[in-house]
């Protein structure tokens, strides 16, 4: 009998390996992509505007979504109660003096109600853009895809009012296919790549504040097309927002007592919270704290009744914190000083909005001096708003919030003396305030 030899047997037996990877590799390749937890009920289609389409496969957080419709809690300065802030605080009438927020400025709703919100404001008009619906519904991810951002934003309001019939949902923050988390927005997308950002590159707990950025930021209707467009290409902070405005010379409206070219600003929560706040530089996410993880038996998910923290501490803070008595005791000691701060810029902006109107009637005024008095008005304001029209009286950033009250205030105090130096008459210029 002929001896096999042992490179035969080395031949056959690396021929076998072969033969069993290949199969491994093509067993491994036909199977089905790995579903992540329960498989899903139902197929969600893209772009699916219907959130109870997605809580078919999701029952805990559309369960807890539609709680969202009845939180109407108000909290010691904001909450979800639609307050009429004009009333908390009649300084704004002067403050908005010639612009829409002068007649109507009420404090928003809970997420269900976001279209009923703004369709029912004061002040919407038969001017009004499509672009304010932009933050408004879950319909706007399929009509920017069809639309493309630039004619969504060009459609009258009321034309575009009748393609929206979803608050915000489910699809303003997550793809349909596999959850993640994603940009809807393409404002935000567009600033992002202004800073050399790309949103794909970022964690998933980053992305748990950023999809709240779709909405919760400051922006701006660019150009006759009103098409939106967020302030960051210099830089997030208010200084390099203020810089932004400037250079391309815009302005909102024209202020009614001072004359002052104007910018409003709408609610920078995540601009403020970025800005190295000290729950920005621990890892905090926005979602830890409005969205906390709650229990459904064994089923751990995040709560999407998205709400101010205060209104369930236990949750919200005492994962981190050990004395929610305490943490609530700090909030509310941050909160006060920074609402004390911000009502004395709002006097010292109010008191140089008059000193610039009755400087504008003396005879003689020098018109340069009174340009820059108006100029400091301006940016005096917008850093003071940048405070007040954020959502968390200063809690998401105290420091920062702080020092741009602070900085406004003495912006106001330059305005007023500007705009007395401007008449060349002294201090002997009479200016009262209502």
């Amino acid at each position: 009998m002929k001896k096999i030899s042992p490179i035969m047997i080395l031949s056959v037996t690396i021929a076998i390996l072969v033969i069993a990877v290949l199969g491994l590799l093509w067993f491994i390749q036909s199977q089905p992509d790995p579903i992540r937890g329960i498989p899903p009920l139902t197929d969600v289609s893209p772009n699916e505007p219907d959130s109870s389409v997605w809580g078919v496969n999701f029952p805990n957080q559309y369960s807890t979504f539609l709680m969202t419709a009845e939180n109407n809690t108000r909290t010691a300065f904001g909450g979800s109660e639609p307050v009429q802030k004009l009333e908390v605080d009649p300084r704004l009438v002067v403050l908005f003096s010639n612009m829409a927020f002068s007649k109507d400025y009420k404090e928003d709703r809970g997420h269900m109600h976001s279209v009923t919100d703004v369709e029912e404001t004061e002040r919407v008009n038969e001017t009004t853009p499509g672009t304010c619906y932009s933050c408004k519904s879950a319909n706007n991810v399929e009509l920017w895809k069809e639309m493309g951002a630039a004619q969504y934003a060009s459609t009258p309001f009321s034309t575009l009012g009748k393609k929206i019939t979803e608050p915000i949902g489910c699809v303003n923050c997550h793809d349909s296919a596999s959850m993640r988390l994603v940009v809807t927005n393409p404002a935000l997308e567009k600033a992002l790549e202004a800073q050399g950002k790309d949103w794909r590159t970022f964690t998933r707990q980053e992305m748990r504040s950023l999809v709240c950025a779709n909405c919760h930021v400051e922006y701006y209707f660019a150009g006759e097309g009103k098409l939106l467009v967020f302030p960051w290409a210099k830089g997030m902070r208010i200084e390099n927002i203020s810089e932004f405005y400037q250079e391309i010379d815009f302005s909102d409206w024209t202020h009614g007592e001072s004359g002052a070219p104007m910018i409003k600003m709408q609610h920078p929560d995540y601009e403020l919270f970025t800005a190295d706040s000290t729950h920005y530089k621990a890892g905090v996410a926005c979602a830890d704290c409005h969205m906390p993880y709650t229990k459904d038996g064994a089923a751990k998910f995040s709560s999407h009744n998205m709400r101010s923290p205060l209104l369930n501490p236990e949750a919200s803070c005492g994962t981190c914190h050990t004395s929610v008595n305490y943490v609530t005791e700090r909030v509310s000691i941050i909160q006060n000083q920074v609402w004390d701060t911000m009502v004395i810029t709002e006097d010292a902006i109010i008191e140089a909005a008059y000193a610039i109107k009755a400087a504008a009637d003396v005879t003689g005024v020098d018109p340069v001096l009174l340009a820059e008095a108006r100029q400091l008005h301006r940016e005096a304001q917008l850093r003071w708003d940048f405070i007040a029209a954020e959502n968390s009286m200063g809690f998401h950033n105290p420091s920062e919030a702080l020092r741009i009250l602070a900085s406004a205030t003495d912006i106001a105090r330059q305005a007023q003396l500007k705009a007395i130096e401007a008449t060349g008459q002294g201090l002997n210029i009479q200016v009262s305030t209502p």
